[in-house]
């Protein structure tokens, strides 16, 4: 089975791209969602050692995390010590999982790929580009980012060009959206249609 690395800057559309591969029937696994429920499970109580009163009804106040740690960027290592390592359990799971169910691929959405250094055992990484004037326009309307706020997202992200150079394969996603889910499906077929796991 092909175990395929999803990856990109904020704001490069990899959530489309990600939404293209399931529509397609393709096993995927969103790292932002898994992160979204380890914030209302298993992550509550560490965080909240970490940074008390950032716990809200049994869950994490991401927006007073945010705030915090916008005012203590250096902390951020704190939390990901303690997210990544349970992510990171769960991407695995996923590939042996829909190994297990015979899939000829699957796709994993690791946002921060490779700045972690980690290695997922991948054989192939997939790589979401746009130009930097789209990049901070999708970027900046999401609720609740700032200039600020993207700027410290963007100091730890490695430049999109050297992204590009590690990657497999590249999907801009300038284009229309139904451009871009084209591109996917031409990746899924051509996946598809060489040996399972090998380049």
């Amino acid at each position: 089975m092909w175990k395929i690395g999803l990856t990109g800057s904020i704001a490069t559309g990899k959530s489309t791209a990600l939404r293209a591969f399931a529509d397609l029937g393709v096993p995927v696994f969103s790292s932002d969602e898994a992160v979204h429920a380890l914030y209302r499970g298993e992550a509550v109580a560490p965080i909240e050692r970490l940074f008390p009163g950032v716990a809200r009804d049994g869950a994490i106040d991401r927006q007073e995390l945010a705030r915090r740690l916008v005012e203590r960027p250096e902390r951020l290592k704190e939390v990901e010590a303690v997210v990544h390592p349970l992510v990171r359990n769960q991407i695995a799971y996923f590939f042996k999982t829909a190994e297990g169910r015979g899939a000829p691929l699957a796709v994993a959405d690791i946002p921060l790929l490779f700045e972690g250094g980690f290695d997922y055992g991948l054989d192939a990484i997939v790589v979401t580009t746009v130009n930097e004037a789209t990049q901070r326009r999708r970027a900046l309307r999401r609720p609740g980012m700032t200039v600020e706020k993207l700027e410290t997202v963007l100091a730890r992200q490695l430049p999109q060009a050297e992204k590009q150079r590690r990657a497999t394969y590249v999907l801009d996603t300038v284009v229309p959206v139904g451009e871009t889910r084209a591109q996917v499906r031409v990746l899924v077929d051509e996946l598809k249609s060489r040996p399972q796991g090998h380049r």
